[in-house]
């Protein structure tokens, strides 16, 4: 959900304070206060379609949208683009065995995954 940024040297959401795995991402978020956060800031959240209500920042895509009209169909289709390089991040970061077992604090991670971001540019890249 709102979980990254768009900016590569930014650090990843994190609290000291643990919720249970089976704790729903937008109940995690509203407890640790990101929700409210991004409202006061006016930070436009591309979220997914379980963080509907989340907000008046919150962009979502539209239910059923095989039988909505061209234009939501477009919007979802827009959504999904603006949301692939996030996702996709995301999946090769859970690849890395290293952040599978990372025991550290949250003020480092930021740093490991700044490495990790840094290392798949430059094999991307050549």
């Amino acid at each position: 959900m709102c979980r990254s940024s768009p900016d590569p040297t930014a650090h990843p959401f994190g609290s000291p304070a643990r919720l249970p795995g089976r704790t729903h991402d937008l109940t995690a978020a509203r407890a640790h206060g990101i929700v409210q956060a991004c409202l006061t800031r006016q930070i436009l959240v591309l979220a997914d379609r379980a963080c509907q209500g989340a907000g008046a920042t919150f962009r979502t895509p539209y239910y059923h949208h095989r039988e909505q009209p061209e234009q939501y169909q477009q919007y979802n289709r827009d959504h999904a683009r603006l949301r692939a390089p996030g996702e996709r991040a995301f999946a090769q970061l859970k690849s890395w065995r290293l952040l599978r077992r990372a025991r550290c604090s949250t003020r480092r991670i930021g740093t490991i995954v700044q490495a990790v971001h840094t290392l798949m540019t430059c094999s991307h890249s050549g």
